[in-house]
Parts: structure tokens; C-alpha cells; sequence
């Protein structure tokens, strides 16, 4: 149990490894199935008790990590609390899933699948891989909100419109301001807004800061009209 839950992992995680593919792979299974039993998912009280059950597992997970974090001395102000976009997306979408909210549905769904999604892609957790908390965590959490929200569009049946992704791109400009203003008074550095992460990432090919952050607004866009062209396409071709 000490060598799982140890601050420094005993493993280097691989990305795309077998072990990466195949946590990946039982995401996509999880997906399929709820859309494969959509129909009996909606029905009363397995659907509450599903959307209760997801939102616990999310809400547990977010508490963990901070538990964790304090356990081996790593808390602080500056960089562990919830403030970064996974983080916040992880309490949304269970709120989502508790309150059927349509407004944090257009915000979950673009922002959160699209950072959730890019974060498993290329994780930043170089130092740990399976079965260490942090790995099993990263993936529950990030993999939590993409199954938040395909539970609220394959069985709620919501389905996000053109406008809603131009307001996720205002509401995340809204808080990429707030957090900017956070991280000036507290000296943090959350959603990597006053600096790049020192693990290799995707910002270290978007320039010096704060230059990288206008190739982010640009990938943002593009992430959320990706994830926005199935329904485009089922709005003009048809329905389910």
C-alpha cells in the first residue's frame, strides 16, 4: 500500500504504451456500453442511481488527490487547488450529471471533453504509471468527465448547437481570466496560464509565454468545432 500511494513513482509511465492503450481502450468500452444500453439507462431509478454513482466517483476522486497531496507533503495554495480546467471540469460534470443542467452541459462538454481527451492523449504524470494512485486517479478523473458527458448525450439526449460553441469559448475565456487573476495574487501558476509545466507538453511547441497562449485560443476552437461535427452532421442528415 505505501509503494501505491509513495509521493515519487517506481515506474516511468510510456506513453502509448500497452498499458496506456489499454486504459484507454476500457474508457472507449465504458462509452460503447452506455450507448449500447442508452434505452435502459433512462429509465427510472437505474438512471438516478447511475448519474448519483458517476458524480460520486468524480467528486471522490477530485477529494483523493487532495488527500493524497497533503499525505506526502505536496499541498499548496499555489498549485493544488481546484482551479485547473481538469479540476473544475471534474465538479462540473458532476454537477451536471446531478442537476441535468443544459448551460454546464454547452461548457462540459467542449471544454471539458476537449481538455480531458488531449490530457489522457499525452497525460502528465511522467513519473507514474499503473497501479500507482496517481495514474489510476488521473485516468478515472480525466476519463470521468468524457463519461459524464456522453452519459448526458447518449441517454439524457442532449445535444449541443452551434452558439454553444462559441459561449464554451466565452466561458472559458471568462475563467482563463479569473484564473489569471488568481494566479497574480497567489503567485500560482494554475491551467499553466503564468508558465509552461516543467514535463514536456504540448505548449513547448507554442512559443515562449505568454506568446503560446494565442496558438491555445486557436486550438481550443478547433477542439470544440471537432467535437461539435457529429451533431452538425445528425442536425442535417437526420436524427437518432
Amino acid at each position: 500500500m505505501e509503494r501505491y500511494f509513495q509521493a515519487d513513482g517506481e515506474d516511468v509511465f510510456i506513453l502509448f504504451s500497452l498499458t496506456h492503450w489499454m486504459t484507454l481502450l476500457v474508457l472507449v468500452g465504458i462509452i460503447v456500453l452506455i450507448f449500447l444500453f442508452r434505452k435502459v439507462l433512462r429509465k427510472p431509478p437505474l438512471n438516478t442511481i447511475v448519474r448519483s454513482g458517476l458524480a460520486a466517483v468524480l467528486i471522490i476522486s477530485e477529494i483523493s488527490l487532495h488527500v493524497w497531496l497533503w499525505h506526502i507533503g505536496e499541498w499548496t495554495i499555489q498549485y493544488s487547488l481546484p482551479f485547473h480546467l481538469s479540476s473544475i471540469s471534474i465538479l462540473l460534470s458532476a454537477a451536471l450529471l446531478l442537476t441535468k443542467s443544459y448551460s454546464l452541459f454547452e461548457f462540459t462538454y467542449f471544454a471539458g471533453v476537449g481538455s480531458a481527451l488531449q490530457a489522457m492523449l499525452t497525460p502528465d504524470i511522467s513519473a507514474y504509471t499503473f497501479p500507482h494512485f496517481r495514474y489510476v486517479h488521473f485516468f478515472i478523473s480525466h476519463g470521468g468527465i468524457v463519461v459524464a458527458n456522453m452519459f448526458i448525450v447518449f441517454v439524457e439526449k442532449y445535444r449541443p448547437t452551434a452558439k454553444s460553441v462559441w459561449k464554451a469559448f466565452l466561458y472559458l475565456n471568462l475563467y482563463t481570466f479569473f484564473v489569471f487573476l488568481l494566479n497574480y495574487f497567489i503567485e500560482g501558476n494554475y491551467m499553466y496560464i503564468s508558465e509552461k509545466p516543467i514535463n514536456p507538453s504540448i505548449l513547448d511547441y507554442l512559443g515562449p509565454w505568454p506568446l503560446y497562449m494565442l496558438p491555445l485560443e486557436v486550438i481550443a476552437v478547433i477542439t470544440f468545432l471537432i467535437l461539435y461535427v457529429p451533431f452538425g452532421l445528425l442536425d442535417r442528415f437526420g436524427k437518432e
